[in-house]
């Protein structure tokens, strides 16, 4: 179908472009911008009129529940919220069950979201076969049935000599490893930050340094082996500061942030709240800070949502015995673009974060609006607030700690390859 978005502002941080505009969609790639092009015949039409168009929302992790845990998400009603969020290509943790570890899993996952359509899903293989860190998986042929990248979701490794043999292997194939940086022992028991609120609540905690430490011995495998590696979720500023020294020398190391550590400490935990029970955890307002810092010095590239939808039950044990995980995606841009109304980033580099950075951290050629790019493009209301609730949040999942927050930003319309997969008129 030939689409024609007009009067909208085109930002799009990949190509320094921030215009007013009509922006010509055909074949579902971008067609040409500003003027139509030689026989181009108007079959649908959208007034983006006061509104931001922009790339569609990269998000390099989200756990969609399916295979395994239907009961708490599946990848239709998953990639049906990231439509409505305006996330047009998102990463699929491999700790599903079962693990992202054959190419059985990754063939049941692409058809299933080429099903739903509603969103690219990009599987990631597991570093180690279930997840087990003992031996290293068959990477090659899982990057071949479509994983972009390898991960070892939440599990820490413990056996670092299967993590070097990993990252070499990796490395010889020049396919990224996402690593979840966690040392094994000293964060096994804990649930929240280990600080003042653990020591008041009488809750087990998990010192930064867990993080630290691992991130520490990571980097040093990462300049042994040349891999071309990336941490996911950094939750301290001591952390961040390491992966930003290795990056002076550097060292091939990009690294993310969850959006809820750019705003949630270990003081929202509050009395129990469940809702503020996340891996890694909320950490202190002098990490916060640090991480915001690190992300507006570039040191961090990219914001995901790290979506984990969960049943009511889940969060309804006592704080320890509740199910980690925040239901993300819907609040992932708000979030972002509430950083530069905040001054920590400019709104080409807030955007950046959500679009073309995180999409070159995996190598896809997507979060750009660029002639000849797949038209997946999110329309976005600047000036409209919302509110979060169990109404308005189109997951499964209605567990996030911003239930009753008022956000500013809201997506009117996702095109995905051009077609329309999310429209909301109010």
């Amino acid at each position: 179908m030939h689409t024609v978005i007009r009067n909208g502002r085109l930002i799009d941080p990949a190509n320094h472009r921030d215009e007013t505009a009509d922006i010509y969609i055909a074949a579902g790639r971008i067609a040409a911008i500003g003027a139509a092009p030689t026989g181009f015949t108007v079959q649908k039409e959208i007034d983006a009129r006061g509104k931001w168009v922009l790339p569609g929302l990269v998000d390099l992790r989200a756990h969609l529940r399916e295979p395994g845990q239907k009961r708490k998400g599946s990848i239709a009603s998953e990639t049906r919220a990231a439509a409505a969020a305006g996330i047009t290509t998102l990463c699929c943790a491999p700790d599903t069950s079962p693990v992202i570890d054959t190419v059985a899993v990754v063939e049941l996952i692409r058809r299933r979201s080429s099903e739903a359509g509603m969103a690219h899903v990009l599987p990631l293989a597991a570093l180690t076969p279930g997840l087990a860190g003992e031996q290293i998986s068959e990477m090659h042929s899982l990057v071949q049935a479509g994983c972009v990248a390898v991960s070892n979701g939440k599990s820490p490794m413990a056996n670092t000599l299967v993590l070097r043999r990993a990252m070499e292997y990796a490395a010889g194939l020049d396919i990224p490893v996402l690593l979840y940086s966690e040392d094994p022992w000293l964060g096994a028991s804990g649930c929240v930050h280990e600080g003042v609120v653990s020591t008041r609540l009488g809750l087990p905690g998990i010192p930064a340094c867990a993080e630290v430490i691992a991130v520490g011995r990571d980097l040093l495998l990462i300049e042994q082996t040349g891999v071309r590696a990336h941490f996911s979720q950094l939750s301290s500023a001591r952390a961040v500061e390491l992966v930003a020294a290795a990056q002076a020398r550097g060292v091939p190391v990009t690294a993310d942030v969850s959006a809820h550590q750019l705003y949630l400490t270990e003081m929202d935990v509050g009395q129990f709240n469940s809702l503020c029970h996340v891996r890694p955890p909320l950490r202190s307002q002098r990490d916060r800070e640090g991480l915001r810092a690190a992300l507006a010095e570039g040191v961090i590239t990219a914001v995901c949502s790290d979506h984990q939808p969960h049943d009511t039950d889940a969060k309804l044990a006592p704080f320890p015995a509740t199910e980690p995980g925040i239901s993300a995606l819907e609040t992932l841009l708000p979030l972002t673009l509430r950083l530069a109304e905040e001054k920590v980033l400019s709104l080409h580099e807030a955007i950046g974060r959500i679009t073309w950075q995180p999409a070159g951290i995996i190598g896809q050629s997507v979060g750009t609006l660029g002639l000849g790019a797949r038209a997946d493009i999110c329309i976005v209301d600047p000036e409209r607030y919302w509110t979060v609730s169990t109404k308005t949040l189109v997951s499964r999942g209605k567990n996030t700690p911003f239930m009753g927050w008022e956000l500013k930003g809201a997506v009117s319309h996702t095109l995905l390859d051009g077609k329309l997969v999310y429209e909301n008129a109010h």
